[in-house]
């Protein structure tokens, strides 16, 4: 047990909390510094979780019209709002409610306010009950997560423009949504909105959605969504928006129609600005301590997550990219134990992300598009879920599980799954390549059937050219 050391933790998120936690349970003397009442941050206030409750509900109503297919019609849905809202709110409540009970058995001195660094070992915490108090602190760990970007020309003063925290308090149902940016944050809310009932376009500067993800996972969602969104515009861009009588007019300019691209007036009953999120330091006051800030605005760590301030750590969002909560968590872990003067290093070879769109798209490890960028030699091998028995049980043939591995020693480099449920397969495959798994080891390892989880063992054995469901031949 690791005794007498005082840690302060800035910031409840899903880094914050976890890094408090850590600390408590080794023993150390922990205070956690969030404005909220009970620890969760974005994650669970504001982003991950109530979308996933939205979604849930997306996705059923998505299932009940679609079970018209299979001789099963319930009718036209009654939405309730409230009723709606009220859900989701409740699972936010119970789940930072019993994040602030753990706090309390843990013996965590919280504290709502938020803190500003006078050096290297005082804070400035400026309370919720107006009050200030200087803090005195042996490590800190600033775990202060992400703000949502902006783009101030289009910043107009409308409660019709909505951002990713905004959409989810669900303030109507559109007739019309335009989501500008065909990233994760603005497909999953545009599904829900969609799913509700409302029209939704989606304008997005790249050639596709999703940009960065391998187009072949990106292809069954892109076409799904061609088909229930009402316009998706691609090499487009926002140019001007103005609120008028009866919504927002959006001035889009598209790559179609010459060099300049033709402009054209829309009008929407609501428009959801997500360009993503990026890091704010401002307010920590951080240039009265020794730790730096990157050019694009991260706060630079070591492999332990120590700033140049050796007394002050830094972790998730706020340390560098990917800004994922799963990732905050475990720099946390790292953090705390090489405070505790453990021998650590935050270097996983994968880190899981998830698209959770209907179908859904993960993926981890190497992707192709990054071994093509980087002249990585490698083979690549899929199994297409219209070859999946569990997937057509389903009645969903528009999924794909791929393997890229290293062709000398078939070591599994990353996996991209696209699909029902792929975030929940998807960590299989990010343990395979964090114990350096290989092809053979999946293949060799059996899996209930029928299950979507074979199509992670049947894209090893395409890699063998001995699948039992594809005929592919090894070449």
């Amino acid at each position: 047990m690791e005794q007498n050391k005082s840690v302060v933790v800035i910031g409840g998120g899903p880094g914050g909390y976890a890094a408090a936690f850590a600390a408590a349970d080794l023993g150390m003397q922990v205070t956690l510094i969030d404005l909220e009442k009970n620890p969760g941050g974005v994650c669970l206030y504001r982003g991950c979780i109530p979308s996933k409750a939205l979604l849930h509900v997306a996705k059923l109503l998505t299932e009940t019209k679609e079970a018209k297919a299979w001789g099963i019609d319930f009718g036209e849905p009654k939405i309730d709002l409230d009723k709606l809202r009220t859900f989701k709110n409740k699972v936010v409540a119970k789940l930072t409610g019993g994040l602030g009970s753990m706090t309390k058995q843990r013996k965590i001195n919280y504290i709502q306010g938020r803190a500003s660094f006078l050096n290297s070992t005082t804070l400035k915490i400026e309370k919720v009950d107006k009050t200030i108090e200087e803090f005195k602190f042996e490590k800190a760990i600033i775990a202060t997560g992400s703000v949502i970007a902006t783009i101030p020309s289009l910043n107009i003063q409308s409660k019709r423009l909505l951002n990713s925290t905004s959409a989810l308090d669900l303030p109507a149902i559109p007739k019309s949504l335009l989501v500008v940016g065909g990233g994760y944050i603005g497909l999953e809310l545009g599904s829900v909105y969609n799913a509700l009932g409302t029209k939704v376009s989606v304008v997005e500067m790249m050639d596709g959605l999703l940009p960065g993800a391998d187009r072949d996972l990106v292809q069954f969602l892109a076409k799904r969504i061609e088909k229930s969104f009402d316009k998706i515009m691609l090499k487009s861009k926002v140019l001007e928006m103005v609120e008028v009588e009866d919504g927002i007019k959006v001035k889009i300019q598209s790559a179609e129609g010459g060099a300049d691209g033709s402009v054209n007036e829309i009008i929407y009953d609501y428009v959801l600005m997500s360009i993503g999120r990026k890091p704010e330091t401002k307010g920590l006051e951080l240039e009265n301590t020794n730790v730096k800030v990157n050019q694009r605005g991260w706060i630079v760590v070591n492999q332990q997550l120590q700033t140049d301030d050796a007394n002050i750590y830094a972790i998730g969002d706020i340390a560098g990219e990917p800004m994922l909560a799963h990732k905050a968590s475990h720099e946390a872990r790292v953090a705390v134990e090489h405070i505790a003067g453990h021998n650590v290093a935050f270097e996983p070879k994968a880190i899981p992300a998830v698209v959770f769109t209907d179908p859904e798209i993960a993926w981890a490890g190497l992707t192709e598009n990054q071994a093509k960028e980087k002249n990585i030699v490698v083979e690549v091998a899929k199994f297409p879920w219209a070859a999946s028995g569990r997937a057509v049980t389903l009645d969903r043939n528009d999924g794909v599980t791929k393997l890229i591995i290293e062709p000398e020693t078939e070591r599994i480099l990353g996996i991209g799954i696209c699909g029902p449920g792929a975030g929940e397969l998807i960590a299989e495959g990010t343990l395979a390549i964090e114990m350096g798994a290989n092809a053979r080891d999946l293949a060799l390892t059996i899996h209930p059937h029928p299950t979507l989880s074979e199509t992670v063992m049947e894209a090893a054995e395409v890699f063998f050219g001995q699948s039992a469901h594809l005929y592919k031949p090894k070449k």
